[in-house]
């Protein structure tokens, strides 16, 4: 008994009989505030321990050797697909011209709908058997070998189709201006072609890999290929000078996406900054976009990471008037920020969790505390005033 009375007399919690108690009108609305204030907060601090924060890290990248993944879908209301190609180049002299691999090209009219969805490029399928080899007769054992008029590299060299003499040409440097006497081109009916698609759009959707290191890629109308001095347009004799390169990007990202991501130039519009849909403004240049590559990672709840990147942007013109005169097309020019961000999915701990609840509690318990006994001795003051004025 003599424990427990000493263990009675270390209550830090004293209880004071009913009968002192003296009850408010002002302290039951203070409860009640209180109350409805403590359970907005604790239902504000288990959404934030069910939903996870992230936190966000920046370090050095100091990875080496890794490619870039480039995803576009661009619209050009009006280049026809058969003169739109992609090309890739960037500062270590990698070049690649006229991609066709993991892109699709959609034709489109003038009001913007889809006539074509194609994966191939312009023509029709390879020709197995031309009429010559090399521009002489074939033997009966011989197998067909078409002519490349002059681009052959070896003896060997076959071009069986209308774009492999494009391309034999393109590694000599020269530009195919009469392609009427081509028999390759003449038996896909290339330029029929190329004719029929005459005033229409072109839809370009699909992706690029290139080496991560500061370079461009470009939307062009023709074949471009390297020069001894500069770039040249290889269009089949059609004039690009004044070419509309009017242009909306439905998408461009670098790398996977991720939650929260936010691509700058997602749904922008080319020179038509207005909500109409499909119209656009004749215009001919050089359309630049210059973009600062920031490599990200971004580790989800589970432990999961995403290996992607963020960008910013900013786009200069070029007009085709200027000199020296500059290649039509849109270009985006990339480069890489030295800095790393590093993004990862936290939940809060069971812990944090009581911790918090019981500051709230104790918090809004004692400033209610407070509140109420300001209010209720200003309440007996003002009340004692009044009668010691009345007896007065």
């Amino acid at each position: 008994m003599e424990i427990l009375n000493k263990l009675r007399n270390l209550d830090a919690y004293p209880k004071i009989n009913e009968d002192f108690y003296s009850r408010s009108l002002s302290g039951g609305f203070i409860t009640i505030v209180s109350s409805v204030v403590m359970l907005l907060l604790f239902i504000s601090e288990i959404r934030m321990y069910l939903y996870a924060a992230t936190e966000t890290k920046l370090i050095v990248d100091t990875s080496r050797g890794e490619m870039l993944r480039i995803n576009f879908d661009v619209t050009f209301p009006a280049i026809p697909c058969s003169l739109l190609s992609v090309d890739t180049m960037d500062i270590s002299g990698e070049r690649h011209y006229d991609i066709r691999h993991d892109i699709v090209k959609k034709r489109m009219d003038h009001l913007g709908n889809v006539i074509e969805s194609k994966q191939d490029g312009v023509g029709a399928p390879k020709i197995e058997r031309p009429l010559q080899k090399h521009g002489g007769r074939l033997d009966h054992n011989e197998s067909y070998c078409g002519s490349c008029y002059g681009a052959e590299t070896s003896d060997d060299h076959c071009c069986n189709s209308c774009e492999e003499v494009r391309e034999a040409y393109q590694k000599k440097g020269w530009g195919m201006t009469n392609p009427d006497h081509i028999d390759q081109c003449k038996r896909e009916g290339f330029i029929e072609r190329v004719k029929e698609e005459n005033g229409e759009g072109c839809n370009i959707d699909g992706f690029v890999e290139v080496s991560k290191v500061a370079g461009n890629f470009h939307f062009a109308p023709g074949k471009s290929f390297h020069g001894s001095f500069s770039f040249l347009q290889d269009l089949l004799g059609i004039q690009t000078d004044n070419y509309n390169i009017s242009h909306k990007i439905n998408k461009l990202s670098f790398g996977k996406e991720f939650p929260g991501v936010i691509n700058p130039l997602d749904g922008f519009n080319g020179f038509n900054k207005s909500s109409v849909k499909w119209t656009h403004t004749t215009t001919s240049g050089m359309y630049q976009y210059f973009i600062k590559v920031v490599p990200t990672i971004y580790t989800d709840i589970r432990g999961c990471k995403i290996y992607s990147n963020q960008f910013s942007v900013t786009e200069h013109f070029r007009d085709a008037d200027a000199y020296p005169k500059p290649p039509s097309g849109v270009y985006f020019f990339y480069d890489f920020s030295p800095i790393k961000v590093i993004f990862t999915e936290e939940n809060a701990s069971l812990l944090h969790l009581f911790t918090n609840v019981s500051a709230i509690i104790g918090g809004v318990f004692t400033v209610s505390g407070i509140i109420d006994a300001f209010i209720y001795h200003g309440h007996r003051a003002i009340k004692k005033k009044m009668e010691l004025g009345k007896h007065s």
